[in-house]
């Protein structure tokens, strides 16, 4: 049978255009979550999901928005998941990126502490983050 063991929420803005945070071209942290995975038996498995709102440069250029979740806290941790999305030139407000992640196998440290961690690059400077944004994730084992 199947073991919940956490669940937890980062939300960084609950609303449209509650926040105005440029988009770097290099890894910029965007949402990190720490889940107790006390308890697990068996089979360890995350199931991952989010959305992240940003919007094109005052002046609208082809721009790409790349977000990647690691396991652990850095750009360079084991990659969970990854995916780009080229933004649509003809709107010029916020577009909503949504992604839904697994991570399968999971180990479990010594703390029983998993660090899930959200990044986000855009391919032109000048792109904006401005919400809503949330980072969700539940553990499981057997």
């Amino acid at each position: 049978m199947v073991k919940l063991l956490d669940a937890r929420t980062s939300q960084n803005a609950s609303y449209a255009n509650s926040i105005g945070i440029l988009v770097s071209t290099t890894p910029q942290l965007f949402a990190r979550l720490t889940l107790n995975a006390a308890g697990a038996t068996g089979l360890v498995r995350t199931q991952i999901s989010g959305t992240v709102t940003v919007q094109l440069p005052l002046l609208p250029v082809a721009t790409s928005i790349t977000m990647t979740i690691v396991r652990g806290n850095n750009p360079t941790d084991f990659l969970v998941y990854s995916a780009r999305e080229d933004l649509e030139l003809s709107i010029l407000g916020p577009q909503i990126l949504s992604f839904s992640a697994s991570d399968f196998n999971v180990p479990i440290p010594a703390n029983n502490q998993v660090v899930y961690t959200a990044f986000i690059t855009a391919s032109a400077i000048g792109t904006i983050r401005v919400g809503p944004e949330s980072f969700n994730a539940t553990i499981y084992s057997d």
